[in-house]
Order: C-alpha cells, then structure tokens, then sequence
C-alpha cells in the first residue's frame, strides 16, 4: 500500500520481501560506515519487523522508498520513535541506496516525510540524528530546514557512539 507519492517515488510499509533490496544497503560495508557495522541477513529481517511493529503501534516507521519508473527499492524513509536522553522523539531516519544517492532521492522523500508527520500525525516537532561526520544526511536535514540542537551520546546497535547530532524541525504554526 503507497503511504506517500512524491514525483519521482513512492513510499510504502515494508514486508518480508523487501529484504533483498534493503539488504544492499544494510549489509554494504560503505552504506553503513557511520553505523558500528553493517548488519547481517537476521539484522536485515529484525529491521524491517520493526518497522512492521512499528505502523502497528504508531501507524508510521521507515516506509520502503521505491522508483515511480522501475519500482525499484532504494532504501528507506519515515517516522520512527526514538530515545534520545532518556525522552521519546519522534524522529525522520532516511537510508538510499550508495548507487542512488547525490540525485536529491534522500531530500525528496524526507521532505514528504516531514510533510506526512505534521499534517496526518499532527506532530508539532521532528527530530533526526547522526554521527556528526555524517555530512550528507546532515545536508539532508539542513535542506528540509532542519536546525542542529546539540551533541549527544546514543547506544546504537549495542556500542555508545558519542558523536552523534541532533537536529530538530518545528511545524509553521
């Protein structure tokens, strides 16, 4: 089922299915050098029944982020709910595809993204964090007009990172 329709993509729930191209992203040693590793095939199929778990609970998660023209999976975008300083955030998280990026996929779908949670979800903020060398997501964010907040230290797949950034976007009242 299509959640959002931009020009060029669509977004819509993962399933099972989707592993294999997902998979090219997670399990690539490049697409995830800002993670502590990349995942394995068990970490590919946890990620995607979280996110199945999550539009159960929430109605939102990382959505699949597929090509209009060719239906091809080139990663995923959405509205996950986060800790971030022992407080619940709901948080923009975008992945693309190492073949797709620099062609303004991650900037599209996370602005349709941000669009979605504050008009069907009735968000007020929304947040997005990264390591702090992360330059192209933090270009991502700056460009949907995300402002930086502070420096944190977050547990992510286990090990503290300690360079990560937020960002934060309010809705136009």
């Amino acid at each position: 089922m299509k959640i959002i329709e931009t020009e060029r993509l669509y977004l819509r729930e993962m399933d099972i299915d989707d592993e294999s191209g997902l998979s090219d992203i997670f399990c690539d040693p490049y697409s995830m050098r800002y993670y502590t590793k990349p995942f394995d095939s068990d970490q590919v199929k946890n990620w995607i029944l979280r996110n199945i778990n999550s539009y159960a609970k929430y109605r939102h998660g990382l959505w699949a982020v597929v090509l209009k023209d060719s239906d091809l999976i080139i990663g995923d975008c959405g509205i996950t709910i986060q800790k971030i300083e022992e407080e619940y955030l709901p948080e923009l998280g975008f992945h693309i595809n190492k073949k797709c990026c620099g062609k303004g996929y991650a900037t599209e779908a996370a602005r349709a993204c941000i669009n979605y949670a504050f008009g069907e979800f009735g968000y007020n903020v929304l947040y997005s964090y990264t390591k702090s060398d992360n330059e192209p997501s933090i270009a991502v964010m700056k460009k949907n007009g995300m402002k930086f907040v502070k420096k944190f230290q977050k547990t992510v797949m286990g090990s503290v990172v300690s360079d990560e950034v937020l960002f934060m976007l309010e809705r136009d009242k």
